[in-house]
């Protein structure tokens, strides 16, 4: 049987391209299990494998989208798990033979990991794991991970792939805006996957071909691995009462050579894809010359909504230094009592100063120390885009790190102390983190710049022999203090040069420790800052809310030409002019404590869980009532969430997290009510329409309505036509809300309006989920179309308000 990574290595590939639609075609009614056709009508699954082998198709997916636990369990069929999943994988084989491949298909579990969600990250690598193996078991080649939103989750996917021992490409799906439902763009994605070990990665479904491009196009930049491409047949269409896919399969072999310009080692389709367009891409993929293997010569970390890349050529990036409790008494003090509000003021403030990544370090004497960097991970994804630094010499609080981050972080530290090397490396490796290597072995710290590079050599070599790339390497070349060593500066500065220029490595430094027992510190600082980054420091770990050493940095990238055109330079120099107060009273008005209003929405805005109810009880002691709490801080500061989301400041893990403070707000006031309600905007209700088990937007919707005063009845989902019609009526509800996730479903919401009509009931209809459009919405006689969540809430506050 021939190789999957040795075949990938010596050509391109060609997968195969929907299954659901092609298993409608054949006949499948909407409904029930479609996984368990394996076990129930396994040869109406190997007709559609069948039709892509004769296509041209390498490698056919398994039908397994939804054979997770989580999954299952929607049908009660959990307890089936290892023989569907046994059985599509074999189903497979006997229908495409030994010659070609076949890929077990990993699908979403429906469910976000914490902090977004409620799934802990340990429960959904369990559920991935289980269902690989059970792939595996069934004779699987290699696993592909599919349509994909939460970052977090593919990253347990991933590794939960990868414990198979089999190869694994991974897939994550984007809207127009490049981005998930969450946020991620394609390359947080690309730098987290590859460095977790996904031999190949890429985009699928949601998008057409040329949105799939600029989604690949995109990961090219910050990955060298190969990439795989799996767009839809364009963006689904409605035509009569058939939902169709508008893009013809010669239209889509005619965009595969920018396909393969990006990089693209790996061609299927996605929902709407049928045979013949597999056949006529994959025939102009494989007579198009490959665009060859990239390299990629810096270090990327990510986050769940950004990344940042140091290293080689590339401009030196600011770590955030300040959360740390080292001498900051108050701050040890809150992390010990479990709190979080000064990490999160860190996070947002040392962002808003020009950091690029964020070093988290919480070690407090006697705390527990694993649920201090759990909280604290948690905080900081939550209040800042940027990349996480795990700081801790604790393997177990390390671990923890690794479990909560999203994205790609940077572990501090290891060295050449055999105990480090030998606890660290394995959790970052499993992990995909890149590691911070202090200059300093067994021995202690050498005093010349030759031997830290002899220590970095040792360090190197383990990292390769690990597994890890050379980029996972980052080296700290250590600051000594001057005072009491006069040439330590100079021998830190040279080993800098060596380790960039002998070895190739990224290259990391605490600034600070330079000038301690010494006067004015700030100015050795920020001068030997300016040295270090001459002398090619790609990271400096320093407080970003200090001028001079921002002043220092953002001079140094323009004297040293990594400033194009002094770009980065005129715009601080501008934002700090125009953040500079005009006039005394104004400055004073700044300075002034805000009020207890301005608090509560400050809270909302921040999604502050931890005081939002001790502001309430104190906004209460002041003499607000209830609904003045409510109307004047609260709502508003939910609107300015809406406005920032709107305006891609802000994507949905924090609207949500805003949300659930506003949830813990309005619990508290509930209880002031003593069981009074307030006047609810409107009733909605709320359903995804038979045969879709998809709710994940619904639920969103949801929490949504609910904090912004709407009284909801969620019907859940497969839903049958009649019960949303009788509930709508009995209840009568202003608003009925539809969802649908899938092609196959999507009618389903044509036939509710249409019944909601024959009965007489006046309420307004909205429509939303990824395959419905305003133009889906108008033909089947919508009132609105929901689009994003946010932009629902809007349009259903609108609604109630014109129908009043």
């Amino acid at each position: 049987m021939p190789d999957f990574l040795r075949e990938l290595n010596k050509r391109q590939l060609v997968f195969d391209g929907a299954t659901g639609t092609m298993l409608q075609r054949l006949g499948l009614k909407p409904g029930g299990c479609p996984d368990e056709l394996c076990l129930k009508d396994p040869g109406l699954v190997k007709k559609v494998h069948t039709a892509y082998v004769e296509a041209g198709s390498d490698i056919v997916t398994t039908n397994t989208f939804g054979a997770n636990r989580a999954k299952l369990k929607e049908y009660s069929l959990e307890g089936a798990l290892r023989d569907i999943n046994v059985a599509a994988a074999r189903c497979a084989r006997e229908a495409i033979g030994e010659k070609r491949f076949v890929a077990g298909g990993l699908g979403p579990t429906g469910r976000f990991v914490e902090p977004v969600g409620d799934m802990p990250f340990e429960e959904a690598l369990a559920i991935f794991s289980e269902q690989a193996q059970a792939l595996k078991e069934g004779g699987a080649d290699l696993i592909i991970i599919e349509t994909m939103m939460d970052i977090k989750e593919m990253k347990a996917a991933i590794m939960g792939a990868k414990s198979t021992g089999l190869p694994v490409v991974a897939t994550m799906t984007f809207d127009e805006t490049m981005r998930t439902v969450l946020g991620t763009p394609p390359e947080s994605f690309a730098v987290m996957a590859a460095a977790l070990g996904a031999d190949c990665i890429g985009a699928n479904c949601s998008l057409g071909i040329e949105g799939i491009h600029k989604a690949v196009l995109a990961m090219s930049k910050v990955v060298s691995i190969p990439l795989i491409a799996q767009p839809n047949a364009g963006l689904p269409m409605l035509k009569g009462t058939e939902t169709v896919f508008p893009a013809s399969p010669e239209e889509m072999s005619a965009f595969v050579p920018k396909l393969v310009e990006a990089g693209v080692r790996v061609l299927g389709g996605c929902c709407g894809t049928t045979p013949e367009h597999i056949r006529m891409m994959g025939d102009a993929f494989r007579g198009l010359a490959s665009a060859g293997k990239r390299s990629v010569g810096f270090t990327a970390l990510a986050s769940r909504t950004s990344y940042t890349l140091f290293g080689g050529t590339l401009p030196a990036i600011v770590i955030g230094e300040r959360i740390n409790p080292t001498g900051r008494k108050a701050f040890a003090a809150e992390i010990k009592d479990g709190k979080t509000t000064g990490i999160r003021n860190e996070a947002r403030g040392q962002e808003a100063a020009g950091a690029h990544a964020l070093d988290v370090n919480v070690g407090v004497p006697g705390i527990d120390e694993v649920a201090s960097m759990r909280r604290a991970v948690f905080a900081v994804n939550e209040n800042s885009i940027l990349p996480a630094v795990i700081d801790s010499s604790s393997p177990e609080a390390v671990l923890a790190g690794l479990r909560a981050v999203d994205g790609r972080p940077l572990v501090n530290s290891i060295s050449g102390e055999e105990k480090k090397l030998d606890t660290i490396l394995p959790l970052a490796k499993e992990y995909g983190a890149a590691v911070l290597g202090l200059a300093l072995d067994d021995v202690g710290i050498p005093d010349t710049a030759e031997g830290r590079v002899k220590v970095v050599e040792k360090m190197l070599e383990r990292v390769l022999k690990a597994g890890m790339r050379r980029e996972d390497l980052v080296i700290d070349c250590l600051a000594m203090t001057v005072s009491a060593a006069p040439l330590s500066a100079m021998e830190t500065l040279k080993a800098i040069r060596m380790v960039k220029e002998n070895l190739g490595l990224s290259t990391v430094l605490g600034v600070s420790n330079i000038s301690f027992g010494l006067p004015a510190r700030e100015i050795i600082n920020s001068n030997f800052l300016t040295m270090a980054i001459a002398a090619g420091l790609d990271a400096a770990i320093i407080n970003p809310n200090n001028k001079a050493m921002m002043d220092a940095y953002h001079a140094s990238l323009v004297l040293l030409n990594r400033d194009v055109r002094a770009e980065r330079y005129i715009k601080r120099h501008q934002a700090l002019t125009e953040s500079a107060p005009a006039v005394s009273k104004e400055a004073a008005a700044a300075c002034a404590p805000a009020g207890i209003g301005e608090r509560l929405k400050q809270a909302i805005i921040n999604g502050d869980e931890e005081n939002i109810v001790s502001l309430v009880e104190e906004a209460l002691k002041e003499g607000w009532e209830p609904l003045k709490i409510s109307n004047e801080a609260l709502v508003p500061g939910l609107e300015e969430v809406g406005r920032l989301f709107a305006s891609n400041r802000y994507y949905l893990p924090q609207v949500m997290l805003s949300a659930d403070t506003m949830k813990k707000a309005f619990g508290r006031l509930k209880v002031e009510m003593k069981g009074r309600r307030g006047p609810a905007l409107g009733k909605v209700l709320l359903a995804t329409v038979e045969g879709d088990i998809h709710d994940i937007g619904k639920n969103i919707v949801a929490t949504l309505l609910e904090n912004h005063g709407f009284e909801v009845l969620d019907l859940g989902k497969n839903v049958p036509a009649d019960r949303i019609v009788e509930e709508a009526e009995k209840n009568k509800v202003d608003i009925v809300g539809l969802s649908a996730l899938m092609t196959t479903t999507v009618l389903e919401m044509d036939t509710v309006i249409k019944r909601l009509k024959d009965k007489g009931i006046k309420a307004l209809t909205i429509v939303g989920g990824a395959v419905v459009t305003q133009e889906f919405s108008d033909k089947i006689g919508a009132d609105q179309y929901g689009g994003d969540a946010l932009s629902a809430i809007e349009k259903m506050k609108r609604m109630v308000r014109e129908n009043a």
